[in-house]
């Protein structure tokens, strides 16, 4: 009787465990969620290259102008906005 009572548990709970896990389901991305990660990525971006460029002896707005005609040029599919400022 007992073995039989906690097969039967085991079967209820593995039912409801399994029927949670279906009835679950994950949140699709919104659009102003992947423009906030692409324009972050694109500052971040900018930046790295923008400070490697003037380490190389270029002025801090010749480097940016550089940079951000760089990332349009690499990272064209993107739709963060187009002046490199969040």
């Amino acid at each position: 009787m007992t073995t039989r009572f906690a097969f039967t548990l085991l079967a209820a709970m593995l039912a409801l465990a399994g029927s949670a896990c279906r009835s679950s389901k994950t949140p699709k991305p919104s659009s102003a969620v992947a423009t906030e990660v692409e324009a972050g990525f694109k500052q971040r971006w900018i930046d790295k290259r923008t400070a490697e460029l003037t380490a190389t002896g270029k002025s801090a707005d010749e480097a940016r102008t550089q940079a951000d005609k760089e990332f349009r040029d690499n990272y064209s599919y993107l739709r963060a906005p187009a002046n490199g400022r969040r």
